[in-house]
């Protein structure tokens, strides 16, 4: 929630799964973020970042190698790791 100024005033903001769109509660102690820098032609680090969240069962299910390669793919991050297939 905001307050009239626009800052938060909630004490706990929830977060959902990059993958599976599933809201990542509190009492999900296998959840992780994961962020990964961006970096300009010589290899140094940005300012900016790519955030990605994965829920515990993602994680459980041992999928969070493909999910991450995946949303990376999308995110214009990777080429050539991850393609779809039936």
């Amino acid at each position: 929630m905001e307050n009239d100024q626009g800052v938060l005033v909630d004490l706990y903001v929830p977060r959902k799964c990059s993958a599976t769109n599933r809201l990542i509660t509190s009492k999900d102690h296998a959840s992780v973020q994961i962020s990964i820098v961006d970096v300009d032609s010589d290899g140094k680090a940005l300012s900016t970042s790519t955030t990605f969240a994965l829920c515990g069962q993602v994680r459980a299910m041992g999928e969070s190698d493909d999910s991450i390669n995946r949303l990376a793919t999308r995110a214009g991050l990777l080429r050539n790791v991850w393609s779809y297939s039936k």
